[in-house]
């Protein structure tokens, strides 16, 4: 059997997985059902509607049955659900399917950061960016296939059926390995709950997570046009930005975890934003195109650790005496977090419209520098927190 720390990064990286396998097929799909832009779009937001709204609801599901079974389950669900969507025969019906991947996709989210809580908390140091190197990894690899399913003629149907056989064997192997849910111990003292939304350390770290979603998907969703309109490359050259990115993220995140021990939580999150600011002026304002591709390495770079930290630090908010505790607390910045990855690219989109994307790409900088004030002004606030325990205790 593997061990847990194994098992939760195979988990993150199947995520990726899903994510990377049906995205680079949307214009197959599209052609498969004749979708003009517009109506593509409406079924597409399906996706992102299902995360946000089981990701709000996750928490309360993990805590009750464990973060084990609510992976196993979700990633089940993903599976079942991935296929489908290839053979959706509407625009209305695609919405649909998106709708039920993207609950799936956004409570195996969830329920796998927790896990990957509960393994730090165990080993005793930080490593959630490892784990979520594992997720960025899982998508490049996943999307690579898609473009050789692609290139061989596959229909998104056969191409998503081998890819979800694929993953639930993977699934199957590593199942045993991922941490159990620990019962709740009583304690002495119990201490009432503060309702999340009255603490300022969690709007702090969510609107982290939410920049860093915003910067993200703007990168993923308008890199390539940018390239396009900025230097004049062609499609194929433009695509690479985005493929920059992503695997300095990646490569970036294997490292972070020990970045995050040396320096702490709160110097890395404010180097991080100060990188990824530079790095999307750079790539918006760049003279030559291979600044611009420098500019989106170093956004990957900077954002690499700053969506894990802040969910790593969310599980530490939640933590209870006994060691258990963090599940409605991930969940409640992951959901405002999907926010940004909901509302991230029509914002751009919109200010480009009234400016032009060089600006609307400046406008994403500044949100990514912003991550320094809050990652600050969150540790703050934890500690008032842990004083204010302390006092009452």
């Amino acid at each position: 059997m593997v061990g847990d720390r194994v098992a939760v990064f195979v988990v993150f990286a199947l995520n990726g997985a899903v994510y990377g396998s049906w995205a680079p097929r949307v214009p197959a799909l599209a052609e498969r059902l004749q979708a003009p832009p517009g109506s593509l779009g409406l079924a597409l937001l399906g996706a992102s509607v299902g995360m946000v709204i089981a990701g709000s609801l996750t928490g309360r599901l993990t805590e009750r049955f464990g973060s084990r079974a609510v992976m196993i389950v979700s990633t089940l669900a993903s599976c079942v659900i991935l296929p489908v969507v290839g053979v959706a025969g509407s625009v209305a019906a695609l919405g649909v399917v998106l709708f039920g991947l993207g609950a799936s996709v956004g409570a195996l989210d969830v329920s796998m950061n927790i896990g990957a809580v509960v393994v730090e908390r165990r080993v005793g140091r930080a490593i959630m960016p490892v784990f979520h190197a594992g997720f960025s990894f899982g998508g490049l690899l996943a999307s690579a296939a898609a473009g050789l399913a692609a290139a061989h003629a596959w229909s998104p149907f056969r191409h998503f059926l081998v890819a979800a056989g694929i993953a639930v064997v993977v699934l199957l192997l590593v199942a045993r390995g991922l941490p159990r849910a620990q019962p709740r111990a009583a304690e002495a003292e119990p201490r009432p709950r503060v309702a999340l939304v009255k603490r300022p350390v969690l709007w702090l770290l969510a609107s982290i997570a939410l920049c860093s979603a915003i910067a993200e998907g703007a990168c993923s969703d308008w890199s390539a046009l940018l390239l396009v309109t900025s230097q004049g490359l062609s499609q194929g050259a433009a695509a690479l930005a985005f493929s920059v990115f992503s695997l300095a993220m990646a490569t970036t995140r294997l490292g972070g975890a020990w970045v995050q021990n040396r320096f702490g939580p709160t110097r890395t999150l404010a180097a991080g934003a100060a990188l990824a600011g530079v790095g999307l002026v750079t790539a918006a304002l760049a003279p030559v195109a291979g600044l611009a591709y420098a500019g989106f390495a170093l956004a990957g770079v900077g954002l690499a650790a700053s969506f894990p930290i802040a969910l790593s630090l969310a599980g530490a908010a939640g933590q209870r005496g006994d060691g258990g505790g963090g599940e409605r607390e991930i969940a409640f910045v992951t959901s405002i977090a999907y926010c940004g990855f909901l509302a991230g690219p029509p914002v751009v989109g919109g200010i480009a419209q009234l400016t032009s994307l060089s600006a609307s790409f400046v406008v994403v900088g500044l949100l990514a520098a912003v991550i320094a004030p809050a990652a600050v002004g969150a540790g703050r606030a934890r500690h008032r927190e842990l004083t204010a325990d302390t006092t009452v205790c």
